[in-house]
């Protein structure tokens, strides 16, 4: 599937280019950006995650999208559709890139926007999000978009809490 451009009140996700590397490969170094996740990554280990990212669309037939400031083509960070084999079903996921592109709201709109694109293109029923317990500013994403915390689960051996978007309207 070709990546869609979803555009949303103040932001434009997009398909990945490699323009978007040097940003995405700062953000994978950053140990407090990946605190939550596996833990920082080299540039080849980043370029690895970025390749996949971009390709998940032609594998998955859906995948993340880059953040832009709807006026800007400057990744900001992502959002999108994460689908693994070990997964039942896709994830909404979503993540900032720079300290500057938080705070704003970015990361809910984009996030609502690739859920509602997912509802309407792909026909997909609710979709779940996995969330670090401490990671307070996605936990708060997931409960602005209305997402439910059904519990405590585990992904790729960390703790994480299972979440519940709100279904088609």
């Amino acid at each position: 599937m070709t990546p869609p451009v979803i555009k949303t009140e103040r932001l434009r996700l997009r398909p990945w280019k490699e323009a978007d590397f040097n940003a995405f490969r700062a953000f994978m170094a950053d140990p407090e950006a990946q605190a939550f996740r596996s833990g920082p990554a080299d540039a080849i280990g980043a370029w690895a995650q970025f390749c996949a990212k971009a390709g998940e669309w032609a594998v998955c037939g859906m995948g993340t999208l880059v953040i832009n400031e709807a006026d800007a083509d400057r990744a900001l960070g992502y959002a999108g559709l994460w689908s693994a084999p070990y997964l039942d079903e896709p994830e909404l996921c979503w993540s900032l890139f720079a300290d500057d592109g938080r705070g704003k709201g970015y990361a809910t709109e984009a996030a609502a926007g690739m859920r509602d694109w997912a509802y309407a293109a792909l026909g997909l029923p609710p979709l779940m999000s996995f969330v670090h317990p401490e990671n307070h500013p996605s936990r708060a994403v997931a409960e602005r978009l209305g997402a439910r915390c059904l519990g405590d689960t585990t992904l790729r051996g960390q703790p994480r809490l299972f979440y519940r978007h709100v279904g088609p309207v």
